[in-house]
């Protein structure tokens, strides 16, 4: 059959082309510097995923090659693409799943942090030249039937290309994708494509319902001096109504914590307070996005990944308990756990005009916290609540741009990487940067418990601190985090999980420090987050799973 000097086949077989061999330099680079494949037998691995991603992206383009269509599908795929490389590239990281969604729940201070020149640069590289050729060629298309013909024919080619290739190649090929399960996330654009898709399908594999949790908890009475002497539910802690806050750290990695051993002094402050650090801490993801829903869950990580319906969260127990509940963001969102209870944003308040180069350092939130619990309830559900529980959501240590997280004098560390490209740096300086940012982290915190040291005069206090996730620091030539959670690095889900209990608290619930420092190295996970709060707040309800509440071991008031 002859084809058309204008005909679109060429167009779909150099583009493909295209995204195959310059579109996967990530996925050639991490199969060169594997040293199971040198030699020629490496090569003629390489060759033939070269062969199966081009069959690939000539069957989707296939879908795709219609008038009007074709042109601007290649060059947003091209785009994603360009980015895709740049940042796999410069971060080490993967694109699945969790990563796209990461990515689109991603709000304009974060994304400011991630561009740069060599962001442009890529893009330029990989966009430009097919761009210039795609719009420069003059097609003819035939009618929509047999252009309909003709994609179905291209289409199948590119399937049985991939099927063939796969077959001669099966034996190597299956064992590379098992052995280094890694490279399967480096596939550029099928990694992104396929990760897009499941975004999308998501809502459709999950009933979107909230299903209510917890609408029989019930917070019981203490039987200790100052509890209510009547048993009267609406006043379980007796006169005193308790303030637990649970501050959320963003992206600190257990192994910089000098509380957890770390040879740099990066908890200066906390280290003069009372505080119980537990050191053998897993997280439920290794995104914010992944990790929040699921640390707030009753599920579980196991549970939460093979859920069939959205559930209520823990901070919606609480509430039905009859506590008041805030959540008080200084970072990109809630993540949906603060919908259906009292929630601000510092972007959203006054404050935030003064905060420097559009975002607030974390020393904002505690001033933040104070005129919230001055300020009336806006919750509709409870005129006289039994406590309060209130969310603090740090920016933390959020990279790339480590450096914006901390101010003087909280930058012992130097010379610090002051460049949103990691790799202007060295790994000294990009660690040193980090490091500052764990040290305002440290004053933050302390800071707020001196505040609640005095306020306990008032009520009883506590602190619970946990980060979401972990971080890569060039371990590897990996950076930032967002791994897939079964390939990522211990750095990325071994997270600091922090607790101060003001003396009123320890004496009204009777849990003390000398019994919790015995669980210090105990393995723990975000799983015992949801069970541990409702344990320590005295939370009944059918939700709660008393295996996993951290603190039963040290409560005389927990029923054996």
């Amino acid at each position: 059959m002859k084809i058309s000097s204008r005909s679109s086949l060429p167009l779909v077989l150099a583009g493909s082309a295209w995204l195959a061999l310059a579109g996967n330099v990530p996925l050639w680079l991490a199969m060169w510097r594997l040293p199971e494949l040198h030699g020629w037998r490496g090569g003629l691995l390489a060759a033939v995923m070269a062969g199966m991603v081009f069959s690939l992206c000539v069957s989707f383009l296939a879908l795709l090659n219609w008038r009007g269509l074709l042109r601007p599908a290649m060059v947003l795929l091209t785009l994603i693409t360009a980015l895709s490389t740049h940042y796999m590239l410069s971060y080490g990281i993967v694109i699945d799943t969790p990563m796209v969604i990461n990515v689109l729940q991603t709000d304009s201070k974060e994304a400011r942090d991630q561009l740069s020149l060599s962001v442009l640069l890529t893009v330029l590289l990989l966009v430009l030249p097919l761009t210039w050729w795609l719009w420069r060629r003059p097609l003819t298309w035939p009618s929509w039937i047999v252009q309909g013909v003709h994609n179905l024919g291209l289409m199948l080619a590119g399937v049985v290309g991939t099927l063939l290739l796969t077959y001669l190649s099966f034996q190597d090929f299956s064992t590379l994708m098992r052995n280094q399960t890694q490279l399967r996330y480096l596939i550029n654009p099928l990694n992104s494509l396929y990760a897009l898709a499941e975004v999308v399908l998501l809502p459709a594999q999950i009933d979107q319902h909230i299903q209510v949790l917890g609408d029989d908890a019930r917070i019981l009475p203490l039987p200790v001096k100052g509890a209510h002497p009547t048993g009267d539910h609406t006043q379980p802690w007796g006169k005193q109504p308790p303030l637990l806050v649970i501050a959320l750290g963003e992206t600190a990695r257990s192994a910089n914590f000098s509380l957890n051993g770390y040879d740099r002094n990066t908890n200066p402050a906390l280290s003069q307070q009372d505080v119980l650090s537990y050191r053998q801490v897993t997280s439920c993801g290794t995104s914010t996005a992944a990790s929040l829903p699921c640390m707030f869950s009753h599920l579980g990580r196991e549970g939460h990944e093979a859920r069939t319906a959205e559930y209520e969260n823990l901070l919606d127990v609480l509430a039905h308990a009859g506590y008041r509940v805030l959540w008080i963001d200084n970072q990109s969102g809630c993540k949906g756990l603060c919908d259906r209870i009292e929630s601000v944003r510092t972007s959203q308040l006054p404050v935030f005009a003064s905060c420097p180069q559009g975002e607030c350092s974390d020393d904002v939130l505690l001033p933040v916290l104070k005129s919230q619990l001055d300020a009336p309830p806006s919750s509709p559900r409870a005129t006289k609540y039994a406590g309060t529980v209130v969310v603090l959501h740090l920016m933390g240590s959020h990279g790339p741009a480590y450096f914006k997280r901390s101010r003087d004098p909280f930058k012992p560390f130097q010379p610090e990487c002051k460049s949103i490209v990691l790799s202007d740096c060295s790994t000294q300086e990009i660690v040193n940067a980090y490091d500052n940012s764990l040290v305002y982290t440290d004053h933050v915190l302390s800071t707020l418990i001196e505040w609640l040291k005095e306020r306990s005069a008032q009520s009883p206090t506590g602190l619970l601190y946990v980060s979401d996730h972990g971080e890569s620091l060039g371990e590897n030539s990996l950076y930032l985090h967002g791994m897939p959670y079964a390939i990522a690095p211990r750095v990325q889900t071994h997270v600091p999980m922090i607790t101060w209990w003001s003396a009123r608290f320890q004496e009204v619930r009777g849990i003390r420090q000398a019994c919790l420092k015995q669980d210090l190295d105990r393995p723990l996970s975000h799983d015992h987050l949801f069970h541990s709060v409702l344990g320590l707040m005295r939370v009944q309800t059918q939700a709660y799973k008393p295996e996993l509440d951290l603190f039963r071991r040290c409560d005389p008031h927990a029923s054996r």
